[in-house]
Parts: structure tokens; C-alpha cells; sequence
């Protein structure tokens, strides 16, 4: 079975994905990065608006559009209001990048069985698949960098097909750029540019000058020409919100400079071999293909140092990181599939031991951790419960068997199975922990709107505010129209409305009704809660009132 597998290393990986994604897309709950780049993807065919994007109805060029184009598109395609239609381009891009994962390292002359293993290692390392929930744009920008670069390598490496190279090279560049700005050139490109000229140099590169050039003025074009764009036709507007990009970087979330070396964690199931693979000394004495393994292990390193060089950190900001580092475990794991029977010293095998150890014990109790997390509840889930247990204790007994018989080959398939099993069948029983008994969403106000044939609007802005405690953009998204903020500096702007629904904290409510008592009943009438879990979040919470003039 594992010779069919890789066999059809592209078919394989896209079965793969396909099942880790593709199958319960919609379950995960819209995270806060999700909700705003949804909200602008529905207002861009809502209301037209697929150059000077929007969100609540307001100037949003945070982000370049690309992304956001594609995902308008399937929305369009496949449901408004779809979670699976939004998200579908998203999952289909990590495909992508595992795809191209696959072909560069076969053009680092990598044997396919060895390059479609450091595919696999890619699209399962944990913020891969994580990333395209909290912030599906970041998967855009490294996974066309990451095409981009395949070329460029090839344009670097070859003297064939020179102008096409460039060509391909530069688009997807540009598209990068069109995804998130520079973010990919810079976290990405930059690593990989200086590991390249350390470990392979430069070949013929003066016959490949103009090209060269040709590459760098399409790629700019290509990727700054939105850019130009709002500048031209929204300068007001383009120059606030590119002033309050550039505080962000040096002002905001930030962070001291080791705050991610504790990066290799991010890969989820490999992080054991992640750090290992990062153990340069040791592995580089045992891989075949040691220029390679130089190369990916200084392109992990630089670009960790690079995003370090940053004030502003957060963990998703080191997803570009795990696309060198899946290159990384990738030798790791070659060698321990080559010579892991041969190896006699335990200070080599009890990591191997622990790490995949670990995992088939999670696989072996699984059915009894998880009764105990369900218990009453667990008639509700038995068939996923049943089908997951059977198939996690039965991977897990199989790979302590490969472990004592040293076969390294098949536990690596059978961690690839783990994660599948988990997203397959066991991700349904997640929704056991989305039992906030007071959650209730916008349905019976937009009843009452109707009925009342009134608008609503919000104390505080519910997107891109700078005030997070009215920063809720899920609560824009499920309310599914614009809601406008009528208290802006302090000061209330009421709208010339007879009577109006008003959502409002509930910490806000006493000094609001001081401020509209005096011309204005107000009338509560429920309870906004988009808490889905037993975790109370205030900014997620409003009071829905009635205000009418007296």
C-alpha cells in the first residue's frame, strides 16, 4: 500500500489534504481575522466594491485584494454566507503550497519518495492547517512566494527555458504582493536569497542579468499596481491606514527579540523532530544530500532572525518559517527511515522513541480520555466517538509494533494517518465544547427590525477598531449587514431616526442611557451572546436596545 502511495506522490498529497480540509471545513467557528477578511469579501460583490475594498462600509486597505478576490468568487459560486465556500480557497492554497513543496524539493535533487515525504511533513505541520482559520491570507502570500521562488531557483539553476522562468517567477511574485504586501518578500524571499548565495552562489548570473532585471520591474508591477491605485483615487484614506500599518510594526503586540525561538514548536506532530533536524552538526554527518540540508537549515535560521528583527511578534507571523523547516525534518526523517534499524546509540533513538511513542499512546487512550471528557453527552457523538477511537488505538498499537520492529517508514505514514483520522472523524466531536447555554445570535433581531421597520446601529465600532474591547468583527459578520458606530470621540451622533435598535456593552449601558435619557426611552430587549464555547468574552457580547425619541 505504501509503494502505491508513493508511487502518485501528487495524487496522494492532494487525497491527503483533501480529507485533513476538505471534508468539515465549515465546523471550525470563524475566528476574528477570518471575520473581517469575510466581511470584505462580501461587500466586494454586495456592493461592488472589488477595488476600493470595505468593510462595514468603511475604507479597508489593510490588505491587498487578491485573496479576497478569490474568496468573494466562491462565495459567489458556492454561498454568501457559506463558511465552507469562503474558506475553500484557503484550503485549496495549501494544497497548493504542498504541491510546490514537493517540486522544489525535487529540484534540490531530492529522490520523489524523499520530496513528497517533506510535502507531507508541510501541509500537516500544526499552523499550516491552523493558518488557514485564523488568518487564511498569510497561506496566500507564502504559498505563491513559495511558486515564485521554484521558479526562480530554476531560473537560477538552469540555463533552459530562461524567459519562462522569469516569467512564471515574476507573476507569482506579484501575486504574493497583491496577497499581503511585501510580508512574503521579506519573510520568505529574503531567507531564502542570502541561504542561496551562501550554499549554491550564483551561476552564469551575467548571462541572466536582464532577465534578472526583466524579473524584479514585472514582479513590482505586478504586486504595487493596486497600490497605485487607492493611492491615486482614495489618498486620504490610503495614507491613515498606511500610517497605522506602519505603527502597528513598531508599536503594537510588540515583543522581545528571542520570543520565537521556541519556533520549531509550530509544527505541531513534528516538533521533536523539528529540533533535531535544526541540530546542524549532528544531521549534517549523517544526510546524503549535505549542500541541500545547509541550504534549508540557513533558510529556516534567517528567516527566524529576520521576523525576530521585528518589534511587532505574534505565532502566526512565523507560519513562512515552517516552509524551509518542513525541508528540514524532511532530512530528519530521511535518515531515520535509511538507518534507524542500524542505530545503536540511545541518545539517537529514545527521541525517535518518545516522540512517535507519544503520539500512538494518545491514539491507544483516546477512547477512554474521551468518555470521560463526553460522559452523559457521549450518545450524541457515538458514531464518530466509536469510528475514531477504533481507528486512533488501532494506529497507535501499529505503530509501537513498527517502532519495536525499527521501521521508520511505515510510523511515518502512520502519524500522516493519525492527524487524518483526527480531522476526519474525531473533529465533529469538537462541538461538544460549544455549550454556551446563554449563546444567542442576530435571528430574533432582524425579526424585530423588520417588524419594526427600523435600522440598528453600535456604540463602538464592531471592526478594525482601535479599541478592542469593540473590536468584534464576528459580531459584524453574523449579523450580516452594516452596522454603524454613533459614538465616535465620546460623542454621540444620533441618527435622525423616530426610533432606532442600538447594541451596546453592557459596561457602557448606564453612561449611554445618562447621555440619551434626557430626549430618548430606551427599551432593552435582549441579550446578544456569540459565545459558542463556556469561554466569556466580553467584546463578543452586546445589549440589543430600543431607542425611540419621546
Amino acid at each position: 500500500m505504501l509503494e502505491k502511495i508513493e508511487k502518485h506522490p501528487v495524487l496522494s498529497l492532494s487525497i491527503t489534504v483533501l480529507l485533513m480540509l476538505f471534508v468539515h471545513l465549515d465546523v471550525p467557528n470563524i475566528s476574528i481575522m477570518e471575520a473581517r477578511n469575510f466581511i470584505t469579501a462580501r461587500e466586494m460583490f454586495q456592493d461592488n466594491n472589488w477595488l476600493l475594498t470595505t468593510m462595514n462600509g468603511q475604507a479597508r486597505y489593510e490588505k491587498p485584494p487578491f485573496p479576497t478576490w478569490l474568496t468573494a468568487i466562491s462565495g459567489i459560486l458556492f454561498g454568501a454566507n457559506s463558511l465552507f465556500a469562503l474558506r475553500l480557497p484557503a484550503a485549496l492554497m495549501v494544497l497548493f503550497s504542498g504541491i510546490y513543496c514537493y517540486f522544489f524539493s525535487l529540484k534540490l535533487n531530492l529522490s520523489k519518495k524523499h520530496s513528497f515525504r517533506n510535502s507531507l511533513i508541510f501541509v500537516t505541520s500544526f499552523y499550516v492547517i491552523g493558518i488557514i482559520f485564523e488568518a487564511p491570507w498569510d497561506i496566500f502570500t507564502h504559498g505563491f512566494m513559495l511558486a515564485g521562488l521554484y521558479y526562480l531557483y530554476t531560473f537560477f539553476e538552469e540555463d533552459k527555458s530562461v524567459w519562462k522562468n522569469t516569467l512564471l517567477a515574476s507573476i507569482f511574485f506579484g501575486f504574493s504582493i497583491l496577497s499581503k504586501g511585501p510580508v512574503s518578500l521579506f519573510a520568505v524571499f529574503l531567507p531564502f536569497l542570502i541561504s542561496y548565495t551562501i550554499v549554491f552562489k550564483f551561476k552564469n548570473f551575467k548571462q541572466k542579468l536582464v532577465p534578472f532585471l526583466s524579473f524584479v520591474i514585472l514582479f513590482i508591477s505586478i504586486g504595487s499596481w493596486w497600490f497605485v491605485y487607492v493611492k491615486l483615487v482614495d489618498p486620504e484614506s490610503f495614507f491613515v491606514i498606511a500610517e497605522r500599518e506602519y505603527s502597528n510594526w513598531s508599536n503594537y503586540n510588540v515583543k522581545p527579540f528571542y520570543y520565537y525561538w521556541s519556533f520549531f514548536i509550530q509544527s505541531g506532530l513534528w516538533t521533536i523532530p523539528a529540533f533535531i533536524s535544526l541540530c546542524y552538526p549532528y544531521l549534517a554527518a549523517r544526510v546524503v544530500h549535505k549542500k541541500a540540508y545547509l541550504f534549508s537549515f540557513l533558510w529556516t535560521i534567517f528567516a527566524v532572525l529576520l521576523l525576530s528583527a521585528v518589534p511587532e511578534k505574534k505565532p502566526r507571523y512565523l507560519m513562512p518559517v515552517l516552509i524551509p523547516l518542513a525541508l528540514n525534518i524532511g532530512f530528519y526523517i530521511q535518515y531515520l527511515i535509511c538507518d534507524f534499524s542500524k542505530i545503536k546509540d540511545k541518545r539517537e533513538t529514545i527521541p525517535v522513541y518518545f516522540n512517535f511513542g507519544l503520539i500512538a499512546v494518545v491514539g491507544i487512550i483516546f477512547p477512554i480520555i474521551t468518555y470521560f471528557i463526553l460522559q452523559d453527552e457521549i450518545n450524541s457523538y457515538l458514531f464518530s466517538y466509536i469510528l475514531t477511537s477504533v481507528a486512533l488505538a488501532s494506529i497507535g498499537f501499529l505503530m509501537l509494533k513498527s517502532l519495536k520492529q525499527k521501521n521508520m517508514k511505515k510510523v511515518f505514514y502512520l502519524t500522516i494517518f493519525f492527524l487524518i483520522v483526527i480531522l476526519v472523524l474525531g473533529l465533529p466531536i469538537s462541538s461538544h465544547f460549544n455549550k454556551n447555554k446563554n449563546y444567542n445570535s442576530f435571528q430574533s433581531v432582524h425579526q424585530f427590525e423588520v417588524e419594526n421597520k427600523l435600522s440598528t446601529f453600535s456604540i463602538g465600532q464592531l471592526a478594525n477598531s482601535r479599541n478592542k474591547k469593540y473590536d468584534s468583527p464576528e459580531l459584524l459578520w453574523y449579523y450580516n449587514g452594516k452596522v454603524q458606530n454613533i459614538f465616535i470621540n465620546n460623542i454621540l451622533v444620533l441618527p435622525p431616526d423616530e426610533a432606532f435598535g442600538l447594541l451596546i456593552l453592557n459596561e457602557d449601558v448606564p453612561h449611554i442611557s445618562y447621555l440619551l435619557n434626557t430626549n430618548y426611552n430606551l427599551k432593552w430587549i435582549e441579550t446578544i451572546n456569540l459565545n459558542v464555547g463556556a469561554k466569556k468574552k466580553e467584546r463578543m457580547i452586546r445589549e440589543f436596545y430600543l431607542i425611540s425619541k419621546k
